[in-house]
């Protein structure tokens, strides 16, 4: 199949699997209660989000990346690796918009996979030679983003978005994961900038930095060299 072609047909696919995705997100994992300051009931436990503006933004970037995928490989191994690798990130980024919340039912079995994938040499972006880059960057970035968030307390980066980071460094190497982590901080910067300005937000608001680390995911397999 010609690369054009399949990249509208895994486009369309991700565009798909974008909405499934967004709506398992707003299930799963089930909703607490909400309550308000005083404990008044908000929402019921188990709620269900009706579409909004994140299910747009979920299958838009589900099927832009799956969609420019099949322009950036064209073997089929290298497709099946990192197409899965994007179909679990529109997932993550579906719940992290939906609960603030990266599962470990997906960010943990994704780190030995991607390791399995390098240690296999199947893996194009990391060759046996990159190897142990890809477990610098697998250690170093999320220990490093630790660190830096500690003076900001609790709660400044989850341990969701470290765990994802993980399989990130293994499956990018260690330069194309430090140029997808600035991407996503810079994204993050001009979003929340745009969203201070237009008063949708305060200094005192938290932001889900989640779903910026997978845009910058998306970049470090995508475009970084």
């Amino acid at each position: 199949m010609e690369p054009p072609v399949l990249a509208v047909g895994l486009g369309v696919a991700g565009a798909a699997w974008g909405l499934a995705a967004d709506r398992i997100g707003a299930r799963w994992p089930a909703h607490e209660a909400d309550v308000d300051e005083a404990g008044a009931i908000i929402r019921a436990a188990g709620w269900v989000r009706p579409v909004d503006w994140r299910t747009p933004v979920v299958v838009l970037l589900g099927g832009a990346s799956l969609g420019t995928l099949a322009l950036r490989f064209t073997d089929p191994l290298p497709l099946a690796i990192f197409g899965t690798f994007f179909a679990a990130l529109t997932l993550l980024l579906a719940t992290d918009l939906d609960q603030r919340l990266l599962p470990d039912i997906i960010t943990l079995p994704a780190i030995p996979l991607a390791l399995v994938m390098d240690v296999a040499g199947v893996n194009p972006l990391v060759p046996p030679e990159g190897l142990p880059a890809a477990i610098l960057a697998a250690l170093a970035i999320p220990a490093f983003l630790f660190l830096v968030a500690l003076p900001f307390g609790a709660g400044a980066i989850g341990m969701g978005d470290l765990k994802l980071l993980v399989s990130v460094g293994l499956l990018t190497g260690l330069t194309r994961a430090i140029t997808g982590v600035v991407v996503g901080a810079l994204i993050a910067g001009v979003v929340l900038a745009i969203l201070l300005v237009a008063r949708r937000i305060t200094l005192r608001t938290y932001v889900p930095f989640g779903p910026f680390l997978i845009i910058g995911a998306y970049w470090a397999v995508l475009v970084a060299l």
